[in-house]
């Protein structure tokens, strides 16, 4: 095994370095803290709530930034005040459930701080599994079923067992659901691994409990843990809806959807194309990103290498592989390239396997179109007709995708605005507006959205300055809120 290697090395610290330090790791505040801002000053007008993306777009900006953090931990670090975060992180998520909860006993379904919930509630939620992720690795009882408790928060519990005893045993492997192979799209993977991992890890319970064939009938599948985690998971789904009503449990799922979107799409890219050759874990098995924000923001998550190779090991103490292949940016900016840019991020890493010579590219390993050995100056047009070669083919054309762009368009701007204007008047009774009238209203309301972002465009086109276009985007979007609210009466 070789050393881990740095640009920069640090020393020990002292009292002072260390509170520094501690000081950068509170960025992980940001996220959760921005979900809760967003969630007590609600509900929040049509033209407010969009305002809450602000601070999102900015972490993905410090995330896709240059800043980079690429030091070694300090040998001497106390546990205290890091465990102190991420018990404060944790009690954070629960804040975030019980005010989404009393927000949507009071806000409707067919509302934008609905659509926050999926921006903004949903990904803090999704970090709320980091940590979950670092409680479930630690020793102590006491925090592996906080860390099982927070995941019930995401309906996602039976992700404890998978996990430790699945994922962390067979990464890098055909027989890993969590592990995407290559030239495996994000869509495809999520259809895949969110089933396998539940059927995994039951599989697993079966396992420990004695008997791999166990009927679900038999009595010991009481004990099996998954199903507890199912009891409880969705006895809080139940609990919520009988108590704040359907508004509360459809935000209350809406928020563990993305949660689990997100973690399935940091598991896609954490090791992507990646294939074990040795029996044991090494930093090569898994994907690092050397960002700053996705660091400190996220507890150490950009070290995924040494956290596979040594899954005990805490966040603050976890360490650099130059030999680990490298994410060209941080998890925020990451998923974002999944999800909506799932060609590049593949294009991208695989120049990067290439360049490290892992995955199709390791020497020896039998795939599709890949050679034995590239050599270094392997070109990037190479990669690429090795990744067409590999990477499935997309399904011929429906009639929906033969119609013109325009069309497509228009008819779902149009179904967006009879399903809103519908459910606004089925939830109020129809008491507050008539029906055209509420029509016309969300037909503006999508249009002042439409001219804003196309007027974002314009200015960032011209001026290249992005903070620049937005700050005049949200100005306008003010203004045309209050204008539309002065309006209002006419329309009643």
């Amino acid at each position: 095994m070789s050393s881990a290697t740095t640009t920069l090395e640090a020393p020990s610290l002292s009292p002072l370095g260390i509170a520094r330090l501690w000081a950068k790791h509170l960025t992980a505040l940001y996220i959760p803290g921005v979900a809760l801002l967003f969630l007590w000053t609600g509900p929040h007008a049509w033209y407010v709530a969009p305002f809450f993306m602000v601070p999102m777009a900015l972490a993905h900006q410090l995330d896709c930034g240059v800043r980079r953090e690429r030091r070694q931990p300090a040998p001497d670090l106390p546990a205290w005040p890091f465990d102190a975060l991420v018990y404060l992180l944790a009690g954070l998520q629960f804040w975030v459930i019980v005010e989404t909860v009393r927000l949507f006993s009071v806000q409707g379904i067919f509302s934008l701080d609905m659509v926050m919930v999926f921006l903004i509630v949903g990904g803090a939620s999704g970090f709320s599994i980091i940590t979950a992720h670092e409680l479930i690795h630690r020793k102590r009882r006491w925090e592996q079923e906080l860390g099982r408790a927070l995941l019930c928060t995401v309906l996602y519990e039976h992700f404890y067992t998978e996990h430790l005893r699945g994922h962390h045993v067979r990464v890098g492997t055909p027989d890993d659901p969590a592990t995407a192979r290559f030239g495996e799209a994000y869509e495809s993977f999520f259809r895949r691994t969110v089933p396998a991992q539940l059927r995994s890890a039951w599989r697993l319970e079966k396992q420990r409990l004695g008997d791999a064939d166990m009927k679900l009938w038999d009595r010991r599948t009481l004990s099996n843990r998954v199903l507890h985690g199912l009891a409880l998971e969705w006895g809080l789904a139940l609990a919520i809806f009988a108590a704040f009503g359907g508004t509360a449990l459809f935000a209350f799922l809406l928020q563990a959807f993305v949660a689990v979107r997100l973690l399935e799409a940091v598991n896609y890219f954490e090791h992507w194309g990646l294939v074990r050759a040795q029996r044991r874990v090494r930093p090569v098995d898994s994907w690092d990103t050397h960002s700053w924000f996705t660091f400190y923001g996220l507890i150490g998550l950009s070290r995924h290498a040494d956290h596979h190779a040594w899954p005990a090991r805490p966040y603050q103490q976890l360490r650099v592989w130059e030999e680990a292949p490298v994410l060209p940016y941080g998890y925020v900016g990451m998923v974002d390239l999944v999800i909506g840019k799932n060609d590049e991020f593949q294009r991208l890493a695989t120049q990067e396997l290439g360049r490290a010579r892992l995955g199709p590219f390791a020497p020896g390993e039998d795939v599709v179109g890949a050679p034995d050995r590239l050599e270094p100056e392997a070109s990037l047009q190479h990669l690429e007709e090795v990744h067409a070669q590999t990477a499935p083919r997309s399904a011929q054309k429906g009639p929906w995708q033969r119609l013109p762009v325009w069309l497509r368009r228009s008819l779902v701007l149009g179904g967006v605005i009879l399903v809103a204007t519908l459910g606004v008047q089925w939830e109020t009774g129809a008491q507050q507006m008539g029906f055209a009238a509420r029509l016309l209203l969300h037909a503006w309301v999508l249009a002042a959205f439409a001219g804003v972002i196309w007027l974002r465009a314009r200015i960032e086109a011209a001026s290249g300055q992005e903070a620049l276009s937005w700050a005049v985007a949200f100005g306008l979007l003010l203004v045309l809120g209050r204008l539309s609210d002065a309006a209002l009466p006419l329309l009643g």
